[in-house]
C-alpha cells in the first residue's frame, strides 16, 4: 500500500481490493460553503452586509440615506440608536426605513433642516440568534462658509523682494481645494520663483515687474456641495528701479531650523519648504537616517512638496529639504512620526460548531499606540452580559467549549486607540445538521491523461462529516495507485490512465445521517502535433508555406489557428490559411517573424513555431548613439574685475544634439576641490560672459548636455584671481540676547571666505539702548560669530548692528535689529489670590497681575501650585503630591480641575518668566465639598437558608464624604425570569452585614445595594442569590409526576392536541381562506408587541431586554455589574439638546446616564428617566 503525503491536503490510499477512501480529520470549526440553496435553508445570526461610512459628511440640500443591510435566517429585523439614544422613526414624519433593509431615508428635502440629524447614528440587526451592529456612523453635513469681508490695502514691493499673499480660506467641511485665478478666472501661472503652499498661500522667492497685477484672487472650492467661494481681489505693485541686491536662501516656510510631523499609517505624507532668494532658490530632499523610499515618493510643487504615499512607522525618521541658489545654502530638519490608528492583524472570523464541540475567536489588532481590545456579545459589553459556561476570555481569544445551541450570539471585537477603531462582526451559530452534498450529482469529467483528475464533492454537515470514496457500484480492484483527498472533499487523481475512467461515489457521514453522490470520468487521448512547421528562409516577393498536421482523441474536434509573434495573422489577402497550411505570398521585410500553430480542443491545447527570415540587401550600420564627448581648449579673455570671457570648442555629439553647456567653477583659494555650478548657456553658444566675485581665484570647466545625458567635465581653463574690494553685504541671522541678568549677547552668521571679497575680514559690532539717548558703544572684532557685551542693566532693549569690513573697506550700512539683555527673576508674587469652589471636583482661582517692571523679563504666564492636604474623611495625613498648573500670557484666572470630593487643599501662584519663576503669592486653603460615593468595594451573599440570606459588603474605596446610610433593593425572580416586586431597605451607614429573613425557599433573588452621602446616592453595585430549597416537597412532585393517573392524563392531552391538528389540516387543504390581517397578527414578532401597563405581569429579565427598543432614556449598560472598578476610559457627556461632544474616531457605543447606575424596574414599567449621555471611548 502506498500513501501520499501533500501540503495542505489530506491523504487518501489505494490499495488491492474495494477502494475505500477515507478522509481523517480532527473535530474543528464547520465552514459554511457559499451555496445559495444551503444558505436559505440554515439558521444563521445576522451579518452585516453594508453601512454608510464612519465619517459621513452628507449634502445639506439633499435627501440623508444612512445605509445599513444585513442578512441572516430568520430575516433580522433593525433598530437604530441616535446619539447614544434609541431613535425612534416612528415619531419622526421625516424618517422611513425601507423595508426589509435597516437603511434610513430622512427627507429634508420637503421640511427640516440637515443639522436637526446632526449626531453619531449606529444600526442594529437582530434575530432570534443574535444581533450584529454596525459602526458608529457620525452624521455632518457639509459647509461652505463665505470669506469675511476685509479691506485688502495694495501691496508695492521692490524688483526682486519676496512676498506671500495670504489666502486663509473659510473652514469648511470638508476642507475646500485652493487654487489662485484672476478676474477671468485664468489660473495664475507658477513656477520654481511663485507657487501655491498647502496652506493655500500664494508664495513668491523673489518678485519681478511683470507679477505687477490687481487681481490676486484665491478661490476654495468646496466640492462637496459644487459651490466656490472667492476672496478679494489683493493688488500687487513691483516698482521697477533696480533690482534687490542677490541674496542667499531663507525660509518662508516652515519656519526656524527644525519642525515636526506627525502622520497616521497609511496616509499620504506631505512635506513642504518654500524659500525666498535672489536667484531664485532651488529645494532638494534627503533622509538623514535613511533612504527614500523609490516606488513611493513622489515630488510636487516644483520639487516644494515632498509625498510620500503609503506611509508605515518605517517612515518615521528625519527628512531634510535644502534650499540653495549661488549665494548659498540653508537646511530645515523636519521630524517625522508616523502613528498608526488600529489596523488587523487578525480580524475574528464567523465560526459554525455542531452541539459538544470547541472553538474559539480570535481578535488581532495593531496599532500606534497599541490597540485596546473590548468584547461584546449581541451588542452588550460582555461583562455585563449573561453568563455563558461555554465561554472563556483570554485577552484578544473568546474560547469556546462543549458549546449548546443557546450558545448562538454575534460577538463583536472593538479595537481603539487615540486614533480611531475597529469594528468586528463575527457570529457563533450553533448548528446540528445532517450531512448534505452539494455538487451536482453525476457530474461528468473528462480528462486528458495522464494529467490530473479532480472530482468535486462539496459537503456539509454538522459536526463536519468525514468523507470516503469508492470507485464502482461494488467497488473494483485497482493497482497501487495514489489518490489525494482535499480538505473540501474533492478527490484527486494526479496522473489519470485509461484504466481510471469509471463510476465514483462520494459518501458524507456524521452522527446524524449519510449522503451519497456519483460522479463519472472519461480519460481521453492527448492532442499532438505530428507534423510541425519549419524554419524558412525566403527572398523578398517570393511564397513559403508551413504546414501543420495534428492527431487528437476521436470524441473531441480541434481548431487550428495561427499566429504571427504572438499575435493573430494580418489582415491581409496575402496570408492563406487551408486546413492544416498556411500560406504567404509576396514575402516583404515585415513578414518576417515567428509563425505559431496552436491546436485547441475542450480540453487541451499544443503549439508549435517556425521563423520565417527574408532576405534583404546588407542593412546600413544603425548609428550610435551616446552623451557628447567633453568640450575641449577652455580660454578666457576680457579680464575684468568682475567680470571675464570664456570660450570653448564643442565635442562630438554622438548622434544626438547637444541643448546645452553647464560652465562650473572652482575657488581655488577658499575652497579648494569644491567645484560650483556657475551658469548655462544653449547648446549653440561656444562663449560665455562670467561675473565674478572680488577676490576669488577662479577656474573653469565645461559640461555638454544631449538628449543622452552629460558628458564627462572638459579640461580645467587657467586660473584668474580677481581683485579684492568691500564686502558688498553684511552678515545675517543678527539677534541680541542675555545669558545672564547683567550681559548682552550678540550673535550673527559670519560670511564665508567666498563672501569676505578680500583679506582680513572683520565685524564692527555697534549697540546702544532703545530708549535711551546715548550714542552708538562699536568695537571692531576678528572673523567671529559673536560678542559679549557685561555690565548692562537688566532686561532693557537694545538697538545693535554688526558690519563686516576687509582691508579694502566696509560693507554697506547693516540693518538695525532689537535684543534685550539678561533677563533675571521677577521679585514680586501675584496679590489677592482668590478661590472660587464651583463644584466638588472644580475651583477657579483668581490673582491680580504683578507690575511689569518687576517681571524682569518676557512674561511666560502664571503658574499654580496646588496639593491635597488632607481628605475630611481620613483622619491621617497622607503623603503630599503638589500638582502644577500653567496658564500663558497674562490671564488673571484658571480652573483646578480634577480636585477629590471633601477634601482640603491649599494653593499658591507664581509668575514665570524666560528665567524661572518669582516668588510664591501666600498659600491660600480651600475645602471641596461633598460628593456622590463610589460602589461599594465588593457584596456577596453567605450562608443561604431556607428563608433568610445574608450579606456582606466593604464600604465605597471612595466615600467622597461621610456616608449617612446604605440602601438595599431586592426582588425574586421566577422560573420564566420575570422580576417580582421591589423591596427597599435603608441600612446604617456602620454596618457590614445584613441578613434578610421571611424569604421565599428555593427562590433567586436580585440585590442593588448602594451608599448615600449628603450630596446624594452613589453607584450600585448587584448580586444574586438563591435561598435553599425543600427537600421534601421536591420528593412529593417527583412522586406525583410518576402516577400513573398523571401519565394517562397527559397521553389524553397530547391525543386530543393531534385530533385538533388533524381537523385544521384537512380544512385548509379544502381552500379555506383566512384574512391576512389575522395571519401577519398571529406571526408577530414578540418584540415588538406593546407592553401592558395594566396588568400583573413582571419585566423580563431575560437578555431581550436589552435589545427592546428603550422608552424614556438609555438603558444602563452597567445592570448586570457584579463589581465597578474605577475605569480609565475617558467619559464624554454627549445627547440631544445638550452641549456635548463625541470623540473624534467616533469609537464609543452605549450609555451613561450620569456617573450612577439606574435603579431597577418595579414590575414591568421604566424606572429610567431621561438624562445626558456619555459615551465611552473604547467602545463601538
Amino acid at each position: 500500500m502506498q500513501i501520499k503525503i501533500m501540503p495542505k491536503k489530506k491523504c487518501l490510499s489505494a490499495g488491492r481490493g474495494p477502494l475505500i477512501v477515507f478522509l481523517c480529520q480532527m473535530i474543528s470549526a464547520v465552514e459554511v460553503p457559499l451555496d445559495p440553496k444551503l444558505l436559505e435553508d440554515l439558521v444563521q445570526p445576522p451579518t452585516i452586509t453594508q453601512q454608510s461610512p464612519k465619517d459621513y459628511i452628507i449634502d445639506p440640500r439633499e435627501n440623508i440615506v444612512i445605509q445599513c443591510e444585513a442578512k441572516g435566517k430568520p430575516p433580522p429585523s433593525f433598530s437604530w440608536t441616535r446619539n447614544g439614544t434609541h431613535f425612534d422613526i416612528d415619531k419622526d414624519p421625516l424618517v422611513t426605513m425601507n423595508p426589509g433593509s435597516g437603511t434610513l431615508v430622512i427627507n429634508i428635502m420637503s421640511e427640516g433642516k440637515a443639522e436637526t440629524y446632526e449626531g453619531v447614528y449606529q444600526c442594529t440587526a437582530r434575530n432570534e440568534r443574535g444581533a450584529a451592529i454596525s459602526n458608529n456612523i457620525v452624521i455632518r453635513p457639509s459647509r461652505s462658509p463665505l470669506w469675511t469681508k476685509e479691506k485688502l490695502e495694495p501691496m508695492i514691493l521692490r524688483n526682486g523682494q519676496p512676498l506671500v499673499l495670504p489666502c486663509r480660506p473659510p473652514i469648511g467641511l470638508p476642507p475646500p481645494i485652493i487654487f489662485w485665478m484672476d478676474n477671468s478666472f485664468q489660473r495664475l501661472p507658477q513656477s520654481e520663483r511663485v507657487s501655491q503652499g498647502l496652506n493655500g498661500d500664494l508664495y513668491f522667492s523673489n518678485v519681478l515687474p511683470e507679477d505687477t497685477r490687481e487681481d490676486y484672487i484665491c478661490y476654495a472650492r468646496f466640492n462637496h456641495t459644487q459651490t466656490i467661494q472667492q476672496k478679494q481681489p489683493i493688488s500687487v505693485k513691483v516698482i521697477s528701479a533696480k533690482p534687490s541686491r542677490e541674496r542667499p536662501p531663507t525660509f518662508l516656510t516652515p519656519e526656524g531650523n527644525t519642525s515636526h510631523k506627525e502622520e497616521l499609517r497609511g496616509n499620504v505624507l506631505s512635506l513642504e519648504c518654500i524659500a525666498e532668494g535672489l536667484p531664485t532658490p532651488i529645494i532638494h530632499w534627503i533622509k538623514e537616517d535613511g533612504t527614500l523610499p523609490i516606488n513611493r515618493t513622489f515630488y510636487k510643487n516644483f520639487r516644494k512638496t515632498l509625498q510620500i504615499i503609503h506611509v508605515s512607522e518605517a517612515d518615521s525618521g528625519k527628512y531634510q529639504c535644502i534650499a540653495k541658489n549661488a549665494l548659498g545654502v540653508i537646511h530645515h530638519t523636519i521630524s517625522v512620526t508616523v502613528k498608526a490608528a488600529p489596523y488587523w492583524i487578525m480580524a475574528p472570523r464567523n465560526l459554525v460548531l455542531s452541539p459538544g464541540e470547541d472553538g474559539s475567536l480570535i481578535c488581532r489588532p495593531n496599532g500606534n499606540p497599541k490597540p485596546k481590545i473590548s468584547w461584546l456579545t449581541n451588542g452588550v459589553p460582555i461583562e455585563i452580559a449573561s453568563d455563558d459556561p461555554s465561554r472563556k476570555i483570554d485577552g484578544d481569544t473568546i474560547i469556546f467549549s462543549n458549546v449548546q445551541e443557546r450558545s448562538s450570539a454575534v460577538y463583536q471585537c472593538n479595537a481603539s486607540n487615540e486614533y480611531g477603531y475597529l469594528l468586528a462582526n463575527a457570529f457563533v451559530n450553533v448548528l446540528a445538521e445532517p450531512p448534505r452534498i452539494l455538487t451536482p450529482a453525476n457530474t461528468l469529467y473528462q480528462v486528458i491523461a495522464n494529467r490530473p483528475a479532480l472530482l468535486d464533492c462539496a459537503f456539509f454537515g454538522s459536526p463536519l462529516p468525514t468523507v470516503e470514496w469508492f470507485k464502482g457500484a461494488k467497488g473494483s480492484a485497482l493497482r497501487e495507485d495514489i489518490y489525494v483527498l482535499h480538505e473540501n472533499g474533492t478527490l484527486e487523481i494526479p496522473v489519470a490512465q485509461k484504466d481510471s475512467t469509471g463510476t465514483y461515489t462520494c459518501v458524507a457521514r456524521n452522527k446524524l445521517g449519510v449522503a451519497k453522490n456519483e460522479a463519472r470520468l472519461e480519460i481521453k487521448d492527448p492532442t499532438r502535433i505530428i507534423k510541425q512547421p519549419e524554419y524558412a528562409v525566403v527572398q523578398r516577393g517570393g511564397t513559403v508555406s508551413f504546414e501543420c498536421k495534428v492527431k487528437h482523441d476521436h470524441t473531441l474536434i480541434p481548431t487550428i489557428m495561427w499566429l504571427k509573434d504572438n499575435r493573430e495573422l494580418p489582415d491581409d489577402r496575402r496570408f492563406t490559411v487551408d486546413k492544416d497550411h498556411l500560406e504567404v505570398a509576396d514575402v516583404g521585410d515585415d513578414d518576417g517573424g515567428t509563425y505559431t500553430c496552436v491546436a485547441n480542443t475542450t480540453l487541451d491545447n499544443v503549439s508549435a513555431s517556425a521563423v520565417l527570415s527574408v532576405v534583404a540587401p546588407t542593412p546600413t550600420p544603425a548609428p550610435i548613439y551616446d552623451v557628447p564627448n567633453p568640450p575641449f581648449d577652455l580660454e578666457l579673455t576680457n579680464h575684468l574685475n568682475k567680470s571675464v570671457q570664456l570660450s570653448w570648442t564643442p565635442g562630438d555629439d554622438n548622434n544626438s544634439p547637444i541643448t546645452k553647456f553647464i560652465i562650473e567653477y572652482e575657488d581655488s583659494m577658499h575652497e579648494a576641490g569644491l567645484w560650483h555650478h556657475q551658469t548655462e548657456v544653449s547648446g549653440i553658444q561656444t562663449t560665455a560672459q562670467l561675473k565674478l566675485s572680488p577676490y576669488v581665484n577662479y577656474s573653469f570647466r565645461v559640461v555638454a548636455v544631449n538628449g543622452i545625458g552629460r558628458s564627462m567635465p572638459s579640461e580645467v581653463s587657467e586660473h584668474y584671481l580677481t581683485k579684492a574690494a568691500e564686502p558688498d553685504k553684511n552678515p545675517t541671522t543678527v539677534e541680541g540676547l542675555g545669558s545672564e541678568p547683567d550681559n548682552l549677547v550678540i550673535t550673527w552668521k559670519p560670511l564665508n571666505g567666498f563672501e569676505s571679497n578680500g583679506p582680513g575680514l572683520q565685524y564692527k559690532v555697534s549697540w546702544r539702548q532703545k530708549d535711551g539717548d546715548d550714542e552708538w558703544t562699536s568695537v571692531v572684532v576678528a572673523n567671529v560669530s559673536k560678542y559679549i557685551v557685561s555690565g548692562t542693566p537688566t532686561f532693557v532693549p537694545y538697538l545693535i548692528k554688526v558690519q563686516a569690513l576687509n582691508d579694502v573697506g566696509f560693507a554697506p550700512e547693516p540693518a538695525v535689529v532689537m535684543g534685550h539683555s539678561g533677563e533675571d527673576l521677577p521679585m514680586v508674587a501675584p496679590g489677592n489670590v482668590r478661590v472660587n469652589v464651583v463644584n466638588s471636583t472644580l475651583a477657579e482661582v483668581h490673582w491680580d497681575p504683578v507690575p511689569l517692571k518687576s517681571i524682569r523679563g518676557h512674561l511666560q504666564g502664571y503658574r499654580i501650585y496646588y496639593w491635597k492636604a488632607q481628605s475630611l474623611s481620613e483622619r491621617s495625613k497622607r503623603h503630599i503630591e503638589k500638582k502644577i498648573l500653567t496658564f500663558q500670557g497674562s490671564k488673571t484666572h484658571g480652573m483646578l480641575p480634577g480636585l477629590e470630593p471633601f477634601s482640603h487643599y491649599t494653593v499658591n501662584v507664581r509668575v514665570v518668566n524666560g528665567k524661572g519663576e518669582g516668588p510664591a503669592s501666600p498659600d491660600r486653603v480651600f475645602n471641596t465639598p461633598e460628593g456622590v460615593p463610589s460602589a461599594p468595594s465588593s457584596l456577596k451573599v453567605v450562608n443561604p437558608t431556607l428563608d433568610s440570606l445574608t450579606l456582606e459588603w466593604d464600604p465605597p474605596s471612595h466615600p467622597n464624604g461621610i456616608l449617612t446610610e446604605y440602601t438595599l433593593k431586592y426582588q425574586p425572580i421566577n422560573s420564566t425570569h420575570e422580576l417580582g416586586p421591589l423591596v427597599d431597605l435603608k441600612i446604617p451607614a456602620n454596618k457590614t452585614r445584613w441578613i434578610l429573613k421571611n424569604l421565599n425557599f428555593s427562590t433567586r433573588y436580585k440585590f442593588y445595594f448602594y451608599a448615600q452621602t449628603s450630596a446624594g446616592s452613589g453607584s450600585q453595585i448587584t448580586e444574586e442569590a438563591v435561598t435553599t430549597v425543600d427537600e421534601a416537597m421536591a420528593s412529593r412532585q417527583v412522586d406525583i409526576a410518576t402516577q400513573g393517573w398523571f401519565i394517562g392524563l397527559m397521553c389524553a392531552v397530547a391525543l386530543l392536541i393531534l385530533i385538533l391538528l388533524i381537523v385544521c389540516f384537512i380544512r385548509r387543504n379544502k381552500g379555506g381562506k383566512y384574512p391576512v390581517k389575522e395571519k401577519e397578527d398571529a406571526h408577530a414578532d414578540p418584540e415588538i408587541q406593546p407592553m401592558k401597563e395594566d396588568d400583573g405581569t413582571f419585566g423580563e429579565y431575560s437578555d431581550a431586554e436589552d435589545h427592546k427598543p428603550l422608552k424614556k432614556g438609555s438603558r444602563t449598560p452597567s445592570d448586570r455589574t457584579v463589581k465597578k472598578e474605577d475605569s480609565d476610559d475617558s467619559l464624554v457627556d454627549y445627547g440631544e439638546g445638550v452641549n456635548g461632544q463625541f470623540n473624534e474616531d467616533g469609537s464609543f457605543i452605549g450609555q451613561y446616564s450620569g456617573k450612577k447606575e439606574k435603579e431597577p424596574a418595579e414590575g414591568n414599567e421604566s424606572s429610567e428617566a431621561p438624562s445626558p449621555v456619555n459615551a465611552m471611548n473604547s467602545f463601538v
